[in-house]
């Protein structure tokens, strides 16, 4: 049941982010000027992550290839390996190919929106200030809707998938063979944020010194070429290349909370008969409780709404509110429901303490950064 419930919230959350794409992608796109200068940083950026992704399909094949060389033919077996070697070296490999995929996949679905969200923000913010605020949000809400329920696919999609196949008679081995998908991850994060960042850096500097110290022209003039190359940069840094670090980061930590369960499990099978716990459901938790914060997201982002005369930064934080609270009732149910009687209001104790620090940290950025306040 806990599968059944991850694979669905899951496609429930690409379909809530084809829904936001298609409402973005509806709207207005400006005048003729407005649309050259943005084909101009669209054909750019996909050009530009075109020649990245290939870059990093080589460099993750022939890595793959090392992985199972090593695992298959050079490491020693242990008598607590999760499967044979054959089978370790296998799936480590799969495993490592798919992650590195499906990051690949959301990095680049976020930047496909933004690209063509700019454009339709700038023409919203020239009639109202409630259109511009929804369509970058939404425009934005998109790469994070693609990264969580990606990342929740496939890390349940790999456990299901080992488990139908009875590739070990152990549940509690199946995270250890599907370790490699969050360094998969890893890989593509790590060349879309160098890669992005050191192009966006440099065209940035460019687009200055030649702009404004040599051509006299004014900063962020589209008549000067840099410029473009670093919005271009912009775009593929701060949209594809974040979206595959928080992939990363994110199936970092589904992999690494089901391995410690399974460690709980190992140490104290008597504890989870006492607590009448089931070993699917502790295993399943973190991406439940994950899966709930997509519902939990989309109703925030739904709420979101400002008058002409509101601060729209009240209407994000009321968008954040909601979404807070909604969260946090989330992981209350998935605690409860999963972890037992006794033990769960400590799990849930500390999903709360997180969302509680979460809040904190918006109100210190936006203390030492809004115009409201002295900093």
């Amino acid at each position: 049941m806990e599968l059944n419930l991850i694979f669905g919230i899951s496609i429930l959350g690409l379909l809530f982010a084809f829904y936001l794409m298609r409402d973005v992608l509806r709207r207005d796109t400006g005048s003729a000027a407005m649309q050259e200068i943005s084909d101009a940083i669209k054909q750019g950026a996909e050009a530009f992550l075109r020649r990245q992704n290939r870059t990093i399909a080589y460099i993750a094949v022939a890595l793959a290839a090392l992985i199972y060389i090593l695992y298959a033919f050079v490491r020693t077996p242990t008598e607590h390996d999760p499967a044979s070697v054959g089978q370790l070296a296998l799936w480590t490999t799969i495993a490592f190919l798919f992650g590195a995929a499906c990051s690949v996949a959301a990095g680049y679905m976020g930047m496909w929106v933004a690209i063509r969200s700019n454009i339709r923000t700038a023409s919203a913010a020239m009639k109202d200030m409630n259109s511009a605020l929804q369509t970058s949000l939404r425009g934005g809400a998109v790469s994070g809707f693609f990264v969580v329920a990606m990342s929740l696919l496939g890390v349940a999609g790999l456990f299901a998938l080992i488990r139908a196949l009875d590739v070990t008679n152990d549940v509690t081995q199946i995270p250890l063979l599907i370790v490699g998908y969050g360094f998969g991850a890893s890989l593509v994060a790590l060349f879309a944020q160098l890669g992005g960042g050191i192009y966006t850096k440099a065209a940035d500097v460019g687009a200055d010194l030649v702009g404004k110290v040599e051509a006299g022209i004014p900063e962020d003039d589209p008549r000067n070429p840099a410029v473009i190359a670093d919005l271009v940069g912009d775009n593929v840094g701060d949209c594809a290349g974040r979206g595959a670090d928080l992939f990363e980061s994110t199936a970092a930590e589904n992999i690494g909370a089901m391995i410690l369960a399974a460690a709980l499990f190992r140490a104290n099978e008597q504890l989870f008969m006492d607590q009448e716990l089931t070993l699917i459901g502790v295993l399943m938790f973190p991406l439940v409780a994950r899966a709930f914060g997509i519902i939990a997201s989309a109703v925030g982002i739904m709420a979101v709404h400002a008058s002409e005369t509101e601060d729209p930064m009240n209407a994000l934080n009321r968008g954040y509110y909601i979404t807070s609270f909604l969260a946090i009732v989330g992981f209350f149910i998935a605690a409860r429901w999963l972890l037992g009687p006794e033990h769960y209001f400590y799990f849930f104790l500390c999903g709360v303490i997180g969302v509680l620090m979460s809040i904190a940290f918006v109100f210190i950025t936006q203390y030492y950064t809004e115009y409201r306040y002295r900093p």
